[in-house]
C-alpha cells in the first residue's frame, strides 16, 4: 500500500489521555492526513518506535513533553514500526528510535537513537523558529519562592502540581518533602521517604530534603529553645546547651542563631562529642540548600573557624 494513494483514509484514533491535536498514533493508512497535510501549516515530528525498543521508552516521553510545551507550534505523530513495516520500508527506517521532522510535506530534519531532553528541545526549537520554555521551570521557581517565604501550603500545592505532570521530577519531590516537614507532617514524610527507591533518595534535591526530615525527627521544639537559651545565658561554656540551642533554633527556623550556636561549639572544642558541632552544621547546610543565605554565611564562618 502506498501512503500517497491513501489520502482519503479515516483518521487514526488519538492516543488515550493526550491532546489529539498535538499528539497521536498513526500508520500507513492515515499518514497523509496525520503528517503530510498538517505539515503544510506546522512542523510535524514523527517518532518511529517499537514495543521491544529500550531507548524508545526513554525518548518518547521526552518528545511528548516537549511537544506539549511547544504549545501547538510543533505536532507529534507516533508510528509503531512493528505494525507498519511497509511504511517503515518506504521511509527507509533502519533502526529505532528514528525521528523525522516534516515541513511542507517533506522530511527536513531528523535524528536516530535516544537523545537527552536538551537535544530534543534544541531540535524542536529549530523547527519552531524560537525558544520553547518549560512551564515546569516557572512553576518550580514560583514554588521555591513560596517555600523561601515560609508559605508552605502554597509551595506544597505547586510542587504537587508539577509531580502530577512529571512524577519523577526530583526537584519537586525534594520541595514537597521540605514542605511536609515544615508543616509538621514528619511521620507521613518518613513513610513516603521509606517507600522511595534507594537510587531516588540519593539524588541531590531529595537527599538534602531528607536531611531536613532527619533533623526534624530529633524532636526539638520551641520549648527546648527557651530552655537552651536560658542554659547558655547561665553558662556559655556548656557545650551541650549550645548544641541543644542550635538544634532548637533549626527546628524553629532561626537559622542565623542555629549557625552561631554550632560555631560556638566548634570554636570552643572542635572534637566535642565526636565533632558534633561541625557534623550538625553541615546537615543544616544540606537541609537549607547550598544557596540559602544562612548556608552561605555559615560556610564562611565555618571556614574562618577551621582555618584560623
Amino acid at each position: 500500500m502506498s501512503i500517497i494513494l491513501d489520502a482519503t483514509a479515516p483518521n487514526a484514533t488519538p492516543t488515550a489521555g493526550q491532546d489529539k491535536d498535538l499528539i497521536k498514533d498513526s500508520g500507513i493508512e492515515t499518514f497523509v492526513q496525520d503528517v503530510i497535510e498538517p505539515s503544510m501549516e506546522v512542523p510535524v515530528v514523527v517518532d518511529f518506535w517499537a514495543p521491544w525498543c529500550g531507548p524508545c521508552k526513554s525518548l518518547t516521553p521526552t518528545i511528548e513533553k516537549v511537544t506539549r510545551e511547544a504549545g501547538g507550534r510543533v505536532k507529534l505523530v507516533k508510528v509503531n514500526i512493528d505494525e507498519n513495516q511497509e511504511l517503515a520500508m518506504q521511509l527507509r527506517i533502519q533502526s529505532v528510535p528514528t525521528v523525522y521532522a516534516f515541513k511542507g510535506g517533506r522530511p527536513v530534519d531528523g535524528f536516530q537513537g535516544a537523545q537527552p531532553e536538551s537535544e530534543v528541545r534544541a531540535f524542536y526549537e529549530r523547527l519552531a523558529g524560537g525558544p520553547i520554555e518549560s512551564p515546569i521551570a516557572a512553576i518550580l521557581e514560583q514554588a521555591a519562592g513560596a517555600l523561601a517565604d515560609d508559605d508552605h501550603e502554597t509551595a506544597h500545592g505547586l510542587y504537587v502540581g508539577v509531580l502530577e505532570r512529571e512524577p519523577q521530577n526530583e526537584t519537586a519531590i525534594g520541595g514537597m518533602i521540605r514542605c511536609m516537614v515544615a508543616m509538621g507532617e514528619v511521620e507521613e514524610t518518613r513513610h513516603f521517604v521509606d517507600n522511595m527507591a534507594e537510587a531516588d533518595r540519593l539524588k541531590a534535591p531529595i537527599a538534602s530534603a531528607i536531611s531536613a526530615l532527619e533533623l526534624a525527627e530529633t524532636g526539638y521544639s520551641k520549648e527546648d529553645l527557651d530552655v537552651a537559651r536560658a542554659k547558655v545565658a547561665a553558662d556559655p561554656d556548656d557545650l551541650q546547651a549550645q548544641f541543644d540551642l542550635g538544634m532548637a533554633c533549626f527546628a524553629t527556623n532561626k537559622r542565623e542563631e542555629a549557625v552561631n550556636a554550632m560555631i560556638a561549639i566548634i570554636r570552643k572544642d572542635r572534637s566535642w562529642n565526636d565533632d558534633a558541632g561541625r557534623t550538625q552544621l553541615i546537615k543544616f547546610f544540606e537541609a537549607w540548600g547550598p544557596m540559602d543565605p544562612a548556608s552561605v554565611a555559615g560556610r564562611r564562618a565555618l571556614s574562618t573557624v577551621l582555618f584560623s
